[in-house]
């Protein structure tokens, strides 16, 4: 409670006089993004690529380094190799092989010959064609936009088209910008990272949410009020939730970064930077949208038809 009580309980944060700052910076964000992104594209791992997995266990912690130059020797294409929980599990990534199953079977006896006695047990091998690859992508690609379309639809039923635009926007800004980050940091790209990006855009949205409702609350208590006065005031009584909520998170999600093993480290960094992007366009794009995208004539019906739901009630107000 102590350190609740350091954070004021109504802050008075003028967050619409600096809307071009933010909405200059979400610009600059997602034109980077998209540069890098066409630069340098996706480091896609196994699933989206295609190509052979093969985890290993070793009988003493494993030396990635002599195992990566080895393996690298055989002429069987770029081998990658991370430590997966164990230091004696280690997960070793080889490309598609030029040739059908038989190609494949190559590389992967060869990876055993190479290894011999040092590896104590082969715990999975597995091969993902270049057909399922791009099938997952696909697949991937329209599973993200279904669910940002089925966010935008329900917004938009659950309070107004002007909302369902401002959330469905900020939404895209934070997709783009977590992909432009594991594009520029080269983190693999695979199953694990893509759903890494839908629960961004499922946290981005429920804060959005909580903001947009408090709006729709301003709006009906206040006849006089500007909208950017309005805006600005549910933006600061929900401040705080925002703020102690993204925080928490982010404790949480610093400790699985650090001890939950390389496995895990991709997805978790991602979720790191989406909570951050997700607070940030919750605060600086999705309510400043609002303003841009007349939600004044909306706020003119809504103040409209209180005011005849309170015309027999002296108390209402």
């Amino acid at each position: 409670m102590p350190l609740i009580r350091l954070f004021p309980a109504e802050p008075r944060i003028p967050f619409l006089a600096v809307r071009y700052w933010f909405l200059a910076i979400a610009m600059v964000l997602m034109t980077g993004s998209i540069a890098t992104f066409f630069v340098q594209g996706l480091n896609f791992g196994v699933d989206f690529r295609g190509g052979i997995l093969m985890e290993v266990r070793t009988e003493a912690p494993a030396d990635l380094e002599d195992m990566r130059s080895r393996l690298g020797a055989l002429d069987i294409g770029p081998v990658t190799l991370q430590e997966f929980g164990e230091p004696t599990d280690v997960l070793i990534n080889l490309q598609r092989q030029e040739g059908a199953e038989d190609a494949q079977m190559e590389a992967i006896n060869a990876v055993r010959a190479e290894l011999g006695d040092e590896v104590a047990e082969y715990r999975r091998t597995e091969f993902v064609g270049p057909r399922v690859g791009e099938e997952l992508r696909r697949a991937g690609m329209m599973a993200t936009l279904l669910s940002l379309l089925g966010i935008g639809l329900y917004i938009w039923f659950r309070f107004e088209w002007h909302f369902a635009m401002a959330s469905l926007l900020a939404l895209v800004h934070d997709v783009i910008v977590t992909v432009g980050f594991f594009s520029f940091t080269q983190i693999e790209f695979n199953l694990t990272t893509l759903a890494a990006v839908l629960t961004i855009a499922g946290y981005s949205i429920n804060d959005t949410v909580v903001v947009f409702d408090r709006v729709r609350e301003t709006m009906r208590k206040y006849k006089k009020k500007s909208v950017p006065e309005m805006l600005n005031e549910a933006l600061n009584q929900t401040l705080s939730r925002t703020i102690l909520t993204s925080v928490t998170t982010l404790i949480a999600l610093g400790s699985l970064y650090a001890f939950g093993g390389e496995v895990i480290r991709g997805f978790t960094a991602g979720l790191i930077w989406g909570v951050v992007i997700g607070t940030f366009s919750t605060i600086g794009i999705a309510v400043p949208l609002l303003y841009y995208l007349g939600l004044k004539r909306a706020t003119m019906q809504t103040a409209g038809e209180s005011g005849k739901e309170q015309a027999g009630n002296p108390s209402a107000g």
